[in-house]
């Protein structure tokens, strides 16, 4: 049974995870320049880079999957705390161990992979305790979900200028010391002022683990909406990762031979991405879902095809800027609809999967887009990607009806004793 609402309404909780979102997401832009800057210093190599890339992705799938009984079962606030615990352990490894007994290619990998083992389930948690807190806090769904979304967008625009500074300044291995004591924040800050009493409680089943698995799969699977969002979303993410994980650090590095450039680059995606989600927060009950949807893979596609031509500093801030306005409203967008049709005793499962699947092929998109950068370059590769990327766009467009339905698909969520008794 979902928490009670309280007469007054009380906001504090909802904050005090927002606050822990923003402080561990800052963090991780620290790293996301940090990583792939220390590896192409040390070795030079944007292969190796990619591999990093991929290390750090590779946990995705397989922990998203099987992690979302694991998140539903033992409760969101105490697997929050766990994973942000464990990240912060895989972050501090690296500079703890090559500030003293040296630092191996391989461990590096393995301590990238520690690091980003408990990623999604410590978003799927953060993310299924809002309906709950919004509820208490008195704020609408939407609203709610545009704020949690649109931090994403406000770390990078505040964390990446910062971190492109603090690479410059003190270097790519001590910005990792940082990251590793903003999990340490953020894991205290749930652990202390989220009551638990104000979460929905975890649930118990007694269908086994595997059964608990298939639930969640299959719940998306049959879900005329969910289904081909998250394939979609699949294909593109793989297709973009390889952008900030070698593209742009290689981009930058030859032509500015700095960090700070490309901080400022990716600080223009957060405005512009902090922008739309807030715009969506605002008029989200006046605005096209399927309009949202259609522009926004139409138009991400532009970061691409800018490297073309070989661009300046201020021809690619401003690119990166006009896409993170149009692809800012999709994170609260999609979390919205997840929250509106998985019933509350599936919704771990369902978040987790669904971000496990979403970002499945991303680590082997950044491992070949390294590996084609050094076989044939920059421009050609871009343009590879790109291609691909507009394609998935005008398929979106033209070849999937759900899509241009989505106003109009608002099904009460069914209910999860149906979708567990007929796995």
């Amino acid at each position: 049974m979902p928490p009670t609402v309280p007469a007054i309404a009380d906001r504090r909780p909802l904050y005090a995870l927002l606050i822990a979102t923003i402080v561990s997401l800052l963090g991780s832009q620290f790293t996301t320049i940090a990583l792939p800057w220390f590896v192409l210093t040390t070795t030079g190599s944007a292969a190796k880079a990619g591999l990093v890339g991929f290390a750090s992705l590779l946990p995705g799938l397989m922990v998203g999957i099987f992690g979302g009984v694991f998140v539903d079962r033992f409760g969101y606030k105490r697997v929050s705390i766990i994973a942000d615990v464990v990240s912060g352990l895989g972050i501090v490894a690296i500079p703890l161990c090559y500030d003293t007994i040296g630092l191996e290619f391989w461990q590096l990998l393995l301590f990238v992979f520690i690091a980003s083992f408990l990623k999604i389930p410590a978003l799927t948690a953060h993310r299924s305790m809002v309906p709950e807190l919004a509820r208490h806090a008195g704020m609408p769904l939407d609203r709610a979900n545009a704020l949690f979304e649109s931090l994403q967008s406000l770390a990078m625009l505040l964390g990446m200028p910062i971190a492109g500074v603090l690479v410059s300044w003190m270097g790519a291995r001590n910005v990792l010391w940082l990251d590793a004591a903003t999990y340490a924040i953020a894991a205290l800050l749930v652990a202390i002022v989220i009551p638990a009493r104000m979460i929905a409680r975890p649930h118990v089943s007694s269908n086994g683990y595997l059964r608990d698995i298939a639930a969640g799969l299959l719940f998306i699977r049959r879900d005329v909406l969910l289904f081909p969002m998250v394939i979609l979303l699949a294909t593109t993410n793989a297709l973009n990762s390889p952008l900030t994980g070698v593209i742009l650090p290689v981009y930058v590095e030859d032509t500015f031979t700095n960090a700070t450039p490309m901080g400022i680059i990716l600080a223009a995606t957060g405005a512009g991405a902090f922008i739309g989600a807030s715009l969506y927060g605002a008029f989200a009950n006046r605005l096209s879902r399927t309009g949202i949807w259609m522009s926004s893979f139409m138009i991400v596609p532009l970061q691409y095809w800018v490297f073309t031509i070989s661009p300046p500093l201020a021809l690619l801030v401003t690119t990166f800027l006009f896409v993170g306005i149009f692809s800012g409203p999709l994170n609260p967008l999609m979390v919205t609809i997840r929250h509106e049709r998985s019933p509350e005793a599936l919704r771990g499962r369902v978040f987790s999967t669904y971000s496990a699947v979403s970002m499945a092929a991303q680590p082997f998109g950044i491992l070949i887009g390294g590996i084609l950068i050094d076989r044939v370059g920059v421009t050609p590769t871009v343009v590879i990607l790109g291609s691909a990327a507009q394609l998935c766009g005008l398929i979106a467009l033209l070849a999937i009806p759900a899509f241009r339905q989505m106003d109009a698909l608002r099904p009460r969520p069914a209910s999860a004793t149906t979708v567990i008794a007929e796995v």
